[in-house]
């Protein structure tokens, strides 16, 4: 095809202004890539060494919103590093992990905001109140309006399908009653500080809008879980109670224990009613994350019967024994820090409790990857049975080594709208 002369200047600009665009352009993006890249290396490099390689495409960037912000514990990394939690609440029931990994509580329900931290009247609560709330026969996601410290008159009975998120505000239940799980299913405890709890009792108490009834006195546990399954505990700080912190009885089971942080508490945890209540041979707990911390003398639990997974906790202060038992039960200990205290007599993790050696010989306990630090000791037992093990096995332990940084949140977490929680 024949090409006019008086075209070829034309054509010749036409092609050069194509050239310089596509390489102006190629080069803006290869500034923007690298912007990009270095602003993420930057963000990231606080929290991960892996921040350190240049970020080349998506799949890698993705990727960052877990370095920058995950710690491998997989209840935190399911939800925290989301900047807009507040607007996704009900997806941390979806995160549960362990044997209470199917409680969902209230996430089937609406919305419950409690503006009110009064509990005028146990048989009739206020609209309003976290008595109000709890006791209602419907699922709900009960909320708080603001930081509230509230002081029960008495036990606070919860109906089933029930969440209480104290995320974004400073909630404490404290000084008087405090919470009692009874013949439910479906619970999740998240984000409240609990201490300082007394026994109460000898009054009526209602429990649903349509029942109420007599209480005898209760023994002033934190948190109190009488034949109920389906149970999640995380997040929460616990102390300074008049009896235990978390206690599961009475054929209760399907229960998780996690990232909470107990301190200052002798009797911190008992799950298993009596020895001679067999029914409890069907317990299913996992205890996982948790920090045990300053000022706990024993019972990081103490267990009857049962199968106990516990796992990648932080053991920091006992001044007697962490984990015993009594009456046969399997507990699975793996990947736990165990340190020790100064006291030389108080070097052994286990105590079988009021049994003698040729009994508790045939129990199976088992330490598994457990970091035992200035003289620590676990006195396992038994013959390794894999069928038990089995039952008292609920998720796979992380290396002991990461236990720092697993449970580095434990306890209430201070979140606030617009941010990482």
């Amino acid at each position: 095809m024949a090409v006019s002369l008086s075209c070829i200047p034309l054509c010749l600009f036409f092609v050069l202004s194509l050239f310089v665009g596509v390489m102006a352009g190629v080069g803006t993006e290869e500034i923007m890539k690298s912007r990009v890249g270095e602003t993420e290396q930057l963000q990231s490099s606080k929290n991960s060494s892996m921040a350190s390689r240049t970020i080349h495409n998506s799949t890698e960037r993705r990727n960052l919103g877990f370095f920058s912000c995950g710690t491998g514990n997989p209840i935190d990394d399911c939800w925290r590093c989301d900047p807009h939690w507040h607007l996704h609440r009900k997806r941390l029931a979806d995160c549960g992990i362990g044997f209470g990994r199917n409680a969902i509580g209230g996430r089937d329900g609406r919305y419950y905001v409690v503006t009110d931290p009064g509990d005028y009247d146990p048989v009739n609560p206020r609209p309003g109140t976290l008595r109000h709330a709890v006791i209602q026969d419907r699922p709900l996601w009960i909320v708080f309006k603001r930081d509230m410290v509230i002081q029960l008159k008495q036990e606070l009975i919860m109906n089933s399908f029930k969440t209480i998120d104290g995320r974004g505000h400073n909630i404490h239940i404290a000084n008087r009653a405090c919470i009692t799980i009874q013949f439910v299913t479906n619970i999740i405890i998240h984000g409240l500080h609990i201490h300082d709890c007394k026994p109460t009792g000898n009054a009526m108490v209602r429990s649903s809008p349509t029942h109420f009834g007599w209480r005898t006195m209760a023994d002033g546990d934190a948190i109190s879980i009488f034949g109920s399954s389906h149970i999640w505990v995380d997040h929460n700080s616990l102390s300074n109670c008049a009896d235990g912190l978390v206690d599961a009885v009475m054929g209760s089971t399907a229960i998780t224990i996690s990232n909470n942080y107990f301190t200052h508490h002798n009797e911190v945890m008992l799950l298993g009613h009596s020895d001679s209540y067999v029914r409890d041979k069907q317990m299913q707990v996992t205890i996982a994350y948790n920090h045990f911390g300053e000022g706990l003398i024993q019972r990081m639990p103490r267990c009857r019967h049962g199968y106990f997974h516990v796992v990648n906790n932080d053991y920091t202060h006992w001044e007697m024994y962490a984990i015993g038992g009594s009456a046969s039960p399997t507990i699975n200990s793996q990947g736990n820090r165990y340190l020790a205290p100064t006291n030389p007599f108080a070097k052994q993790v286990t105590k079988r409790v009021e049994t003698s050696s040729g009994v508790w010989k045939n129990w199976n306990w088992r330490s598994e990857g457990d970091m035992l630090l200035n003289g620590a000791y676990f006195t396992p037992s038994g013959a390794g049975a894999s069928a038990s093990y089995a039952r008292a096995s609920s998720l796979g332990a992380k290396s002991s080594s990461m236990v720092a940084s697993i449970t580095s949140g434990a306890g209430v977490l201070s979140c606030r709208r617009g941010s990482q929680c």
